[in-house]
């Protein structure tokens, strides 16, 4: 039986009311088929590992690209998908908002919410306007057919920013805006895992692969209830096997790095043959 999209948007919206699960980040429809076959539960949609895969720059990709990317993710798997809708290509609520109904219309189950504003001397918006922001994306998830998990973004850590505290009092406020989900990217240590799960009751969910100490029994024993990968698989793939090895091709004439891979049998059995 073929689920709907609304069954995926309960399907996806139970894996968050209790456990801890991870969720492994997509940036095509191959490495998704690839990730279902290794019995994630769900797939999330990388907007960094999209970019570079289209040689563009992280946050370069237009906001019709970033969906089309996550539709074309959704259709080649039957897993829920939540999509890396980074700052909702807007400053205004309004904007938000129409990016959550956009996302929602595709059959996508969930999506984020960033608070940064792309530009570099004022790497976050207000606070005001940052839960206002919240609000009308939760107000928008809200009116859609089918659940969906709108995860709220702290992101000044991710910006490079060094006040912890101003995390914590976004997490706050995006959780009384009615978000579903808190995040904030680029949590170094277990201790400040701790202090996010202490501040709010909303689930949270952890990046890992940024610097972060522990592993997911670890973060699942501090009551983490999501785990994502962001860009890191993208990223571990082109470094470990793509970079290392074309260069000791070019430069040694080895090829030794090439070995490891799929056979072109074994991808064949993971794609459709439409």
């Amino acid at each position: 039986m073929v689920e709907t999209s609304e069954d995926k948007g309960h399907r996806f919206r139970d894996l968050h009311e209790s456990g801890c699960f991870v969720l492994p980040n997509a940036w095509d429809a191959g490495s998704a088929r690839l990730l279902e076959q290794l019995g994630f539960g769900a797939i999330g949609t990388t907007s960094a590992g999209f970019s570079w895969s289209a040689g563009l720059k992280d946050g370069a990709a237009s906001r019709d690209a970033v969906l089309a990317n996550a539709a074309t993710i959704a259709e080649a798997t039957s897993l829920p998908v939540s999509a890396d809708l980074l700052n909702g290509f807007g400053h205004s609520p309004e904007t938000v908002a129409e990016t959550i109904r956009l996302a929602g219309e595709l059959g996508l189950s969930g999506g984020s919410i960033e608070d940064t504003t792309g530009d570099p001397a004022r790497p976050l918006f207000e606070l005001a306007l940052a839960v206002e922001r919240i609000e009308a994306a939760v107000d928008a998830a809200r009116k859609l057919p089918q659940p969906f998990v709108l995860c709220a973004r702290a992101d000044g850590l991710f910006a490079g920013l060094k006040d912890f505290d101003d995390v914590i009092l976004r997490l706050q406020a995006y959780e009384k805006a009615g978000a579903d989900l808190l995040y904030a990217p680029a949590l170094m240590t277990l201790g400040q895992v701790r202090d996010v799960l202490a501040a709010v009751a909303t689930p949270v969910n952890v990046l890992c692969g940024i610097g972060n100490e522990g592993s997911v029994e670890e973060l699942s024993g501090l009551g983490v209830r999501r785990i994502s990968l962001g860009s890191t698989l993208y990223r571990a793939a082109m470094g470990q096997m793509m970079q290392r090895a074309a260069n000791a091709l070019h430069e040694e004439g080895a090829f030794d790095g090439l070995a490891g891979g799929l056979t072109p049998g074994e991808l064949n059995e993971l794609m459709r043959g439409d």
